[in-house]
Formats: C-alpha cells, structure tokens, sequence
C-alpha cells in the first residue's frame, strides 16, 4: 500500500475524483506542454455526465488556460466510457493554427488520484507496506502487542506525524468555517447552509440528543465547505470528507483528547481506508457511493473504538460494520452536484460510526464476517451496479428530481 499522505489529501473540493484529479493533471499536461496555444480536453463517462455540478470543466481550464490567455475547448462523451475506469479524459494539445502537438488519455480513480491505466499511480511514491490487508495488520498487533497507528509509524516516513498534524488542523478550519457560513450552497439547487443552524438548535436539547445535534452539525459544515469549493481533506475522498472531521471534533471537544491521540485515530482509520483504496475502490464512479461515504464510515468507526479503548479485533469488528451497512448505496448525485444526497449521508455516516464503536465495544470482537470479506463484496457490488448508479446522475435520486427541484 501507499503512503497515508496519499489518501489524506489536501485541497478545493466539491470532488476529489472529478475536480482535484482532473486538476492535477491538466496542471501536468499544461506544464509539459508550454508552447501549446490552446487545448482541448475531451471528458468521458462520468466525467462528463456529472461534470458540470462537480466544476471538472473549471477545474483543468484554469490548470491550462494561462491565466485566461490560452484557449480551452471541453468536449463532454458522457455515453463513452473508456475500458480502465469510469472517469476518463484525453488532454490535446494545439498550435496556433490548429495541428495537435501532443495527446494523453488518464484517468483520475478516486480521492484525487490519477492513473494512465492498470498499476499506475502518477505522482505518488512506492509502496510503504508489507501488509496489505486488515487480517495480516491484526495479526500483526496481536503478535507485537501493538496497535494500527503503530503499525503506520513503523512504515511511514519521519515527517508522518508532522503531515498529520497539518491534516488534523486543516479538518479542524473546515468545520470552524463550515458553521460560522450561511447563506446558499452555489448551483441551481439553491440549497441553504445548514450545519449553523444545527449547532445553535443542539445546544438547547439534554445530553443525549446534543450529542447527536453537534455531530450532524459539524458533518454539515465540513460537507458544505466541500460543495462551495472550500479547503477540505479527503477522507478518503472529497464527497465523503464530514464524516471523519465530525467525529474526530466532536470526540477531541467532548472529552479532552489530545492532538496526538487524534492523530493517532486518524492512522488508524487511515490503514482501513487504505486497504480499501488498494483492493477495491474508493470511487464513486467506479462503485457507488458505498466505496466513499462507506469507507468513511468505516475509517471513523475504526478511528472512535481505538480511542475509546477497543482491542484490534474490536477495532476491526466497528469497521467492519462502519463499512458492511453501507454496501450497495448508490452514487446519485441531484444535478450532480456534491450536496443532494451527499451532505446529508455525511451527517448520517457520522452518527453510524459513533454506533458501531459503541456495538463493538459490548462485543467481545469476535464476529462472523471479516472487514476484508466486506472489501470484497464491496468491490463485486459495485461492478454488479449499473453505471447509472455510478456518479452519472442518471438514476436513482438524481432521475428527474434535480430538473423538478430547479423549476421549484
């Protein structure tokens, strides 16, 4: 597996795979390609059918435009979709009088990483871990007497803690600035700020319901700061990004958990994202929604039981569960626009994630089902979904209503 600093990644959302990666690699394409007097980028599959709402058009020509001085042309292909993977752009380049000076066909995979096709990860570094599933992590804790978190020291670089740090402090000004906003989200939705709202409303119930009132609120505020094309981490990626930010305040807030035993958490629920990354997917073009907000869920659930004291096996068994009660959730964005249903399953995975570490917890961690089994079927479900389901705003949620919701 890679580096965690390659699945926390930092920078604009709505979308890591349609906005952030597109970026990336008109911005590689751009600087290869200097003496280009234009360009032209031709989007395929779900690139181009939900493009548009997730700002894919916006985000390479301000990568290759040159400040306005060079000419960009999309072309949107939404009923093309290319052999590797759903998301799929071909960059052109051309001179004054039109003749192309260079082509290059990538794909950008999820949580901002782009590839050129089967075992390519541009930009990132090698391989850092031996251990490439959750069974063999926790065989190894077993054996040391050792947890997750210390597992990823052992792989990681010296700077990895520093790294974390800046993510932890960087999901932390995402909630912050998420409930001091108000006002509309941007698009034809024209969908109301929410999570100031539920943070004054929560502080007026007992306990019990406060609890709940702050965590969908801080899910709401890192969420919306994602679809205004806010600063978020991708966690593991930009449409999922409230879930690990609201739990992880929430719990640091609530009971006076350092900064060092968040990022701690946050490695945690890193190696169980990370695994997904490798042996599944964490698109939504690819599988559905289960493989972004799913995951979240589960790299939260892993990250609460550790700090609440959980066995490895607890630990695992709260993912586990994080990740299986979102299998099969289809990714079907209103207007494809990051915001209807996104926002909202944000909110939802958040409080799921709090119930699974309060499940395993009275479990004594032994379950039936392994979180690498859950992977697996994951990944068959996903490919069994029909590409409508798959980041393409043709189906479900999306069929219809972001037309009826526009004219009402």
């Amino acid at each position: 597996m890679k580096s965690l600093k390659e699945l926390y990644k930092i920078g604009r959302g709505p979308s890591s795979s349609h906005t952030m990666g597109p970026a990336k690699a008109a911005a590689m394409f751009a600087q290869k390609h200097r003496e280009a007097d234009s360009f032209e980028v031709t989007l395929y599959g779900s690139l181009a059918a939900t493009g548009k709402g997730h700002l894919t058009d916006v985000a390479v020509t301000d990568a290759l435009s040159d400040g306005g001085r060079k000419r960009v042309d999309i072309i949107w292909k939404p009923d093309i979709f290319l052999p590797f993977h759903p998301n799929a752009m071909k960059f052109t380049a051309k001179d004054y009088d039109g003749n192309t000076g260079g082509e290059w066909t990538v794909y950008s995979i999820g949580g901002g990483t782009i590839s050129e096709g089967p075992g390519s990860a541009i930009g990132e570094g090698p391989d850092i871990y031996d251990l490439n599933t959750i069974a063999e992590i926790v065989e190894w804790c077993k054996n040391s007497g050792r947890n997750y978190w210390e597992y990823a020291q052992q792989c990681e670089s010296s700077d990895f803690w520093d790294y974390m740090k800046t993510v932890w402090d960087t999901m932390k000004a995402s909630v912050e600035r998420g409930l001091d906003a108000e006002g509309a989200l941007p698009g034809p939705l024209r969908l109301s700020r929410k999570a100031a709202t539920y943070n004054i409303k929560a502080s007026g119930y007992k306990a019990n319901l406060q609890t709940r009132g702050m965590v969908f609120s801080y899910a709401l505020a890192v969420s919306e700061e994602n679809a205004s094309g806010g600063i978020v981490v991708t966690a593991p990626t930009c449409g999922s990004c409230g879930v690990m930010p609201s739990v992880l305040y929430h719990i640091a807030k609530g009971h006076n958990f350092s900064d060092i035993k968040i990022m701690h958490a946050l490695a945690t629920g890193g190696l169980f994202g990370n695994v997904v990354k490798r042996n599944a997917s964490i698109s939504g073009a690819e599988v559905g929604c289960q493989g972004e907000v799913g995951v979240a869920c589960a790299m939260a659930s892993a990250a609460t039981c550790q700090l609440f004291g959980g066995s490895p096996t607890q630990v695992e068994y709260a993912a586990e569960m994080g990740l299986e009660h979102h299998l099969g959730m289809t990714c079907d964005p209103v207007c494809g626009l990051v915001q209807i249903p996104c926002i909202e399953r944000n909110a939802f995975a958040a409080a799921r994630a709090l119930d699974a570490n309060i499940y395993a917890s009275f479990s004594d961690g032994f379950h039936r089902v392994s979180f690498d089994e859950v992977v697996n079927v994951m990944k068959e479900t996903g490919h069994d979904l029909p590409s409508l389901y798959k980041e393409t705003a043709e189906g479900g949620l999306a069929k219809g209503k972001g037309e009826f919701l526009t004219k009402n």
